[in-house]
């Protein structure tokens, strides 16, 4: 692809360098039965303005780092208004979100699909990816552009930096649930995980523990 391709792909291989420190063990995708991924509810003593009432999906990866997208900020931003002149961002029908503070100039995506979606991508759930090399994100908007959510920015943590937040009391940790990624209108997600936390919380005192035990 050429021209406003071209520079997609650059921003995108900008992220993958973000990223580096997570991912350089892993030449090829990660493609198998995923666990230990799961859901963030940011507890209402969350008050930094990057993290305050947001929903997360995080996957564990090696060395005990985690990465994940915010689920609930829509920039108000179309892909198209972006690159105006790519024609197939035109396809793409949802708003561009606002996955995290690190990178925030680049474009990643979270693709729904049977298989990987193409080299670097990171298995979320089951039929669930973070595509994070630009080629791969520019294939997935050219032949299947409303299949995926699109990013700028993401979530990093370094080697148990999210349990020990957990464990202060910043999250609530909920099962991982891929519907909650497509979700048309999410501006009171977070209001209704914040209510199913507490009640899973109240009727089931172990429940919290179980799921932050995955959050080695």
């Amino acid at each position: 692809m050429n021209g406003p391709g071209t520079s997609m792909r650059r921003i995108t291989a900008v992220l993958m360098l973000g990223l580096g420190w997570i991912l350089a063990p892993h030449a090829q995708s990660q493609e198998s039965d995923p666990t230990g991924t799961v859901t963030l509810v940011a507890a209402p003593e969350l008050v930094d303005p990057d993290y305050r009432a947001t929903v997360l999906l995080v996957v564990p990866v090696e060395n005990n780092r985690h990465v994940g997208v915010i689920l609930n900020r829509p920039t108000g931003r179309s892909l198209a208004s972006l690159f105006p002149e790519h024609a197939p961002s035109k396809q793409v029908r949802d708003p561009v979100y606002f996955g995290g503070p690190m990178l925030r100039q680049a474009i990643f995506a979270v693709v729904h699909i049977d298989h990987t979606p193409g080299p670097g991508s990171i298995q979320m759930l089951k039929e669930l990816f973070l595509a994070t090399q630009g080629a791969v994100v520019d294939h997935v908007i050219e032949e299947t552009p409303n299949e995926a959510r699109y990013y700028v920015g993401y979530v990093a943590w370094r080697p148990g930096e999210l349990r020990q937040e957990v464990d202060r009391g910043l999250w609530y940790v909920l099962e991982a649930d891929p519907d909650l990624v497509f979700r048309k209108d999410p501006a009171r997600l977070w209001e209704e995980l914040v209510r199913r936390a507490r009640a899973v919380t109240a009727s089931t005192s172990g429940h919290r523990n179980t799921l932050a035990a995955l959050l080695r």
